[in-house]
């Protein structure tokens, strides 16, 4: 059953709130806390809001909040450029339609083909839409079934990915997870995001206490540390892009570091 949007809202408040000691926001420890991070009323003074319409807004009751809200939460709660725009987005999002994987148009499919670096197509789920020979050969996209071909589920369940970033593997991986929820969490509900992060629970050990942290992120370039077959380690700069055509693709190329 979909979450409304505002549930969503205030368990991300929630998950940033507890991460906070009073002394990190300038307050005074006071008498022993029973839970970990700041209590309610010290948001609510922080921000400068009623205690009442902060309760509401975390267990979901409010209506949207409006910008000035957003912006006087997000300065309380510390909250970092990322942290910041997932709120926002979070504050105005509306019901959605139920999710439909996407299709790669024939122009996209065909200049992916004649790459000659790594490169690859995904969806607003993440999911694996088309790719090239230098892709697969690295990441074997093509092994797996259709429905596993998912950056999540190539990333986190089985030794395949392991095996391939080595030590990297933990820090690659909440790297990615961060960047997934700030999608995820304008899903939530959807059956098709939720069965997503159901087999990721799980499928990887490591999933659960990683995602109920509620990290978000923000995309960038970068530069990823591979250990595949035969050739050693790789290291590989990789960034991604936008299609002006299907604005829900998301194109990541990689070229040797």
């Amino acid at each position: 059953m979909p979450h409304p949007p505002g549930r969503v809202l205030g368990d991300f408040l929630r998950s940033r709130r507890e991460t906070l000691s009073p002394k990190s926001v300038g307050l005074r420890p006071g008498q022993r806390r029973r839970t970990a991070g700041l209590r309610r009323e010290e948001v609510a003074e922080l921000a400068g809001i009623g205690v009442d319409w902060y309760i509401r807004l975390e267990q979901g009751r409010a209506t949207r909040p409006s910008v000035t809200t957003i912006d006087a939460l997000a300065r309380a709660l510390r909250f970092t450029k990322a942290e910041h725009a997932h709120l926002r987005a979070l504050a105005a999002t509306a019901d959605r339609r139920p999710f439909v994987r996407e299709s790669v148009p024939p122009s996209i499919a065909l200049l992916v083909e004649s790459m000659n670096l790594p490169a690859y197509v995904t969806g607003r789920r993440w999911d694996i839409l088309a790719w090239n020979d230098p892709a697969d050969e690295i990441f074997g996209f093509s092994k797996r079934p259709v429905e596993d071909r998912n950056i999540l589920l190539n990333m986190m369940i089985g030794k395949d990915a392991r095996q391939l970033f080595g030590k990297a593997w933990p820090d690659e991986a909440k790297r990615m997870l961060a960047l997934f929820r700030t999608t995820h969490d304008l899903w939530a509900g959807d059956p098709a995001f939720e069965e997503l992060s159901a087999r990721l629970r799980a499928g990887c050990p490591e999933f659960g206490g990683w995602w109920d942290k509620h990290d978000v992120g923000t995309a960038v370039a970068g530069v990823k540390s591979l250990t595949p077959t035969k050739r050693g380690i790789e290291r590989l700069a990789y960034a991604t892009f936008q299609s002006n055509d299907a604005p829900d693709l998301k194109l990541t190329i990689y070229r040797p570091a």
